[in-house]
């Protein structure tokens, strides 16, 4: 999820942990907490494209990280905390080295679990497996799951650390986000009920398909469907009355050579789980992650596809990860929001 949505939360685990006790310093310390695993962040300006591609939500996403994270980060923040009172012999300090421990080890926990149910997914039993955990039911930023929850957790800073409003107000706002993600869940069971109906009913011999919710919402959903030779990619928006519209899309892997060793190749084809197809673009090719769909259905020209990776042949060395391209091109993104405000919706009967 976005930076705001894990402080949020990470900020609400630290409460429920030592509110009652150190007061807004426990939300302080617990979105500190909820930010670390996104520190890997950093990976980009010292690994190369393809290697930052499975660092970022690697092993500071996995509940690994958050056991021995919170062992190491709750002793040295116990430890910076003794020696600051030991400067105020007039303070006491209330929390042991184990509510420090408890107090990260649900900011960092909570941080993955949250991300699992995004499309990106964590490998959140590395080091162990690397396979990505992404139960695709929320988008990476949606504003009915972060401003409920933010909301109550701002009422709640403003009442006094024992104050039995203040836990109300904390734990409301846990409940309400709670809730609201259980409901993208059982939204998605329903969406993907929809568009496996409308594959059959339009003789798509379809493998397997996959889908996840649009930007900032969970009522417009892509889809992105494989047949043997070719992907169909679709939306489809709750307040839809239209018939489900799919686009057609080779799948190119021919255009790639030892795709099956080619260690940047493999590398791809684990983060998009299979779901890809190439576009020649000039004298590079394109490697277009089908997972996120595009941002227009029909998805006429390269640049339409969500993520995209633009790849260098180097003959005898194999493919060379030149760039990662993400979101609409420089100037697209207004258009983009708008279309998608429009799309949201729903097409009617009769209408394209």
């Amino acid at each position: 999820m976005d930076s705001l949505t894990q402080i949020v939360l990470g900020a609400a685990a630290g409460e429920a942990v030592l509110g009652k006790k150190i007061g807004n310093k426990a939300m302080v310390w617990g979105a500190i907490g909820g930010t670390i695993p996104d520190l890997d962040v950093l990976g980009q300006f010292f690994l190369s494209n393809l290697d930052n591609i499975g660092f970022h939500r690697g092993i500071s996403h996995s509940i690994s990280f958050s056991i021995v994270g919170s062992v190491i980060f709750g002793w040295l923040v116990f430890q910076l905390y003794k020696w600051w009172y030991t400067k105020k012999p007039d303070k006491i300090q209330l929390a042991t080295v184990r509510d420090w421990q408890w107090l990260f080890f649900w900011s960092l926990f909570t941080h993955p679990i949250l991300d699992c149910f995004t499309m990106y997914g964590t490998e959140l039993f590395a080091p162990f497996s690397d396979a990505r955990i992404a139960w695709a039911t929320i988008s990476v930023a949606d504003p009915l799951y972060t401003v409920p929850f933010l909301v109550c957790l701002l009422v709640a800073a403003r009442h006094h650390k024992t104050s039995n409003k203040r836990r109300f107000w904390n734990y409301l706002g846990i409940g309400l986000s709670s809730v609201y993600l259980l409901f993208t869940v059982f939204n998605k069971q329903r969406v993907d009920r929809v568009f496996a109906q409308a594959l059959t009913d339009q003789n798509i011999p379809v493998e397997r398909f996959i889908t996840n919710s649009t930007i900032l919402n969970n009522v417009l959903w892509n889809c992105t469907a494989e047949t043997k030779d070719h992907f169909y990619v679709a939306h489809y928006s709750l307040f839809d009355e239209a018939e489900i519209s799919f686009s057609k899309f080779e799948k190119n892997h021919q255009l790639l050579k030892n795709a099956d060793t080619d260690p940047t190749i493999t590398a791809l084809r684990w983060f998009t789980k299979d779901y890809f197809s190439v576009n020649a673009v000039g004298d590079q090719l394109q490697f277009n992650d089908l997972r996120f769909g595009t941002f227009y259905a029909k998805g006429d020209t390269p640049k339409d596809f969500v993520f995209r990776f633009m790849l260098d042949d180097q003959g005898e060395a194999g493919y060379h990860l030149n760039k990662t391209a993400g979101g609409p091109e420089p100037g697209e993104g207004k258009k983009m929001m708008s279309d998608l405000w429009t799309r949201i919706w729903g097409i009617k009967k009769g209408t394209d």
